[in-house]
């Protein structure tokens, strides 16, 4: 009874937003409630039957999070989750007002959340998770995150907060120390490659700092081998085939983090063979190597958030593809941060489009990339990469930074969370 109000208010709030803007204004209505009801989020968070399991991390976490929920689904769990990749901590309060009844209460047996390095660190003060998973640290967010040591610090008071298991990517220097300093009952569960793996990556695996040493896989689960978008998992001895929603090494490294967090939560519960089979069944998320048809074609999103995920999605791109489409938007407040990465395996982009698209340009030139043409006004530059013929070869790609992510799919129609 305590939260009716605020629930009735949140919810008059989301129903006004999406009259004025279908499809956005999904994190104003939590907005509104956090501020209100200060102790909902906390309240709620801390009230599944089976507990919460909190994901955060530099990168990786929107995809890590969808795989987990996918196994833990498989396995008969009733998990309630946030599917909007909304991961601060309006976002996550609206997307328990989405599923709330009027007293405030959230259906599902278990809360499987995605956080935002700094917004977790906030939101987990006062509220105890089962399980934390933390997939890395990067260089990320610069005008937020102003160095790693920072970001190490934000996920340690996350990690601080699970009271049964903390699962963490191997291959991270500063994961590693964070988990020396964990609480002795708090089991550590480890993921990591094979060094064959991060001997085919040609630029590392955009951490920090990498770990000098790799994972054996009686120590964890470890991403054996990764051939496009298909991944083979070596974990205690088993064997493990999986697919990935879309092409490198990136996407396997997160399956191996669901796949350890869901060992974690499941315990003898837990089948690698159903957990394989959700892996290889789940979609691209939200942008993230997502393929769409629209206006009669087929599309690849491919996200670019950091230096790190920029470098890993722009190599993965397949050899050859004709077309693409390159927009970075104002979340890029500045662009020279995107110039420790190397940009030239694109070889041509068609059209560079975005807020800070002159910037941008620039950036791909000095990497050798040939530009037809700069078209700042993204709907425009969007309306005529469609209406160009289909490519002869590879699908038409569109690289593009969170803003721009946005604007296309406002802009395509596409206003469905996933």
């Amino acid at each position: 009874m305590r939260y009716a109000p605020a629930i009735l208010v949140g919810r008059l709030t989301r129903f006004a937003a999406r009259l004025r803007k279908p499809g956005g204004g999904s994190a104003v209505p939590g907005l509104v409630v956090n501020r209100i009801a200060p102790g909902y989020l906390k309240r709620t968070l801390s009230g599944f039957p089976q507990g919460l399991v909190a994901v955060s991390g530099s990168s990786g976490k929107s995809t890590t999070t969808k795989m987990l929920v996918a196994i833990l689904r498989a396995h008969g769990v009733d998990v309630f989750t946030n599917p909007s990749t909304a991961n601060i901590s309006q976002g996550l309060t609206s997307a328990l007002l989405e599923r709330a009844d009027w007293r405030g209460r959230v259906p599902g047996d278990m809360a499987v959340f995605e956080m935002d390095e700094g917004h977790g660190a906030l939101v987990m003060q006062g509220v105890d998770a089962r399980v934390v998973t933390l997939t890395n640290v990067m260089v990320d967010q610069i005008d937020r995150f102003h160095d790693s040591e920072m970001v190490a610090g934000m996920l340690a008071k996350i990690a601080s907060r699970a009271h049964e298991a903390v699962v963490v990517n191997a291959d991270d220097g500063y994961l590693e120390r964070l988990a020396a300093g964990l609480r002795p009952e708090v089991r550590v569960h480890r993921f990591g490659v094979s060094e064959t793996v991060l001997g085919a990556a040609p630029r590392g695996l955009g951490h920090a700092e990498t770990s000098p040493r790799r994972l054996e896989p009686a120590d964890g689960t470890v991403v054996a081998s990764v051939d496009g978008a298909s991944a083979v998992l070596a974990d205690r001895g088993a064997s493990v085939p999986i697919g990935l929603p879309a092409r490198g090494t990136h996407y396997a490294v997160d399956a191996a983090a669901a796949y350890a967090t869901a060992a974690a939560v499941l315990g003898e519960r837990f089948s690698s063979d159903t957990a394989a089979a959700a892996l290889s069944a789940i979609p691209a998320v939200f942008g993230r190597g997502e393929r769409v048809r629209v206006r009669g074609q087929e599309v690849d999103f491919v996200l670019v958030q950091n230096p790190a995920s920029y470098q890993l999605n722009v190599d993965s791109i397949a050899p050859g593809t004709e077309q693409i489409l390159f927009a970075i938007g104002s979340d890029v407040r500045d662009p020279s941060y995107f110039w420790p990465t190397d940009a030239s395996s694109l070889g041509r982009v068609s059209i560079v489009s975005g807020s800070k698209a002159n910037e941008a340009a620039l950036m791909l030139a000095y990497d050798g990339v040939a530009i037809d043409r700069v078209e700042p006004d993204l709907a425009r530059a969007i309306d005529d990469f469609l209406a160009t013929p289909a490519p002869t070869s590879g699908v038409k790609t569109i690289v593009f930074s969170a803003d721009s992510m946005r604007r296309t799919r406002a802009h395509l129609g596409l206003t469905g969370a996933e």
